[in-house]
């Protein structure tokens, strides 16, 4: 296999593998709390996305990385962390969903786009070094948690079990 089959092939996998996290682990506990309280741990993860900063560090990632793929890349995260500890800052007040819904919109298009870029610039997974990690181990995790901020957006306040019991 050729080293982008393997970078393809670890994403896809590590997609699987962390979707199978969440339908046994994270969606059973997030599901049954309120949407606040649901939304809480994924925004705490997502504050993390400063990480992709290492795509700018020398020696983490190659010099033949494409800049013009690792500073969207890079900056893309750090305004979606930022994003992510101001939803969760407001996520008691008035503005806390529509940050939440702007968190999650500009997050999840970062990583898409980075995806996209990387295609365009013909990204060579070897250039990524030590941030080779990031793209096939967090970025799934990221989409996978993505599409649950979504789902506890789009699913309104009363958790599935108060409902019934109401």
């Amino acid at each position: 296999m050729s080293s982008l089959q393997l970078f393809a092939a670890s994403i896809a996998l590590s997609i699987i593998a962390w979707g199978a996290v969440t339908a046994f682990y994270f969606w059973p506990e997030l599901r049954s709390r309120p949407r606040t309280e649901g939304l809480r741990p994924l925004l705490l993860l997502h504050a993390f996305r400063f990480v992709g900063l290492a795509f700018l560090v020398p020696g983490v990632v190659s010099p033949e990385l494409p800049a013009a793929w690792a500073r969207p890349a890079a900056y893309g995260d750090l305004v979606a962390a930022l994003f992510a500890l101001l939803a969760l800052a407001g996520l008691k007040s008035r503005l806390g969903l529509p940050l939440v819904w702007v968190f999650n919109l500009w997050g999840t298009a970062d990583l898409l786009h980075a995806f996209y870029q990387g295609n365009a610039v013909g990204l060579d997974p070897g250039h990524l070094g030590a941030a080779y990690f990031i793209l096939t181990v967090l970025v799934p995790l990221l989409l996978v948690t993505h599409a649950l901020v979504f789902w506890l957006l789009l699913r309104g306040e009363t958790p599935a079990g108060e409902r019934m019991a109401q």
